[in-house]
């Protein structure tokens, strides 16, 4: 038996995980995640994207991804890139160029082995 087709094209998990403040490993809600990744949802359904882009898309919130010292982040699957974003821009430019045009966003990649923010 083959698996099924996706129900989702592209899934977008947005971290949202909140830790008490002061913690040193900080937390992507603490950074903004919540007002970003609403703003992602609601962008995306502005631009005509949700629903249509390479037939169907999706953007969840998700807990703690583990990877706190670089958020806010994302994980956009099936391709399965992490990125980490700080501005309505920074996520305009991954809705365009990554979700609608199925490039990159080289600047806001993040590495597998990438445990700092980029300089």
């Amino acid at each position: 038996m083959s698996d099924p087709e996706p129900y989702f094209d592209a899934h977008v998990f947005c971290c949202t995980n909140q830790r008490p403040a002061g913690h040193p490993r900080g937390s992507c809600a603490a950074r903004g995640s919540e007002r970003l990744r609403d703003y992602m949802k609601a962008r995306a359904k502005e631009l005509g994207l949700e629903g249509r882009i390479r037939g169907r898309m999706r953007v969840n919130s998700a807990g703690c991804l583990d990877r706190c010292e670089l958020g806010p982040i994302m994980v956009i699957y099936p391709e399965g890139v992490w990125y980490t974003y700080r501005s309505e821009e920074d996520v305009d430019e991954i809705l365009l160029t990554h979700l609608a045009g199925g490039g990159r966003v080289e600047r806001l990649m993040l590495r597998p082995d990438q445990v700092e923010p980029a300089a």
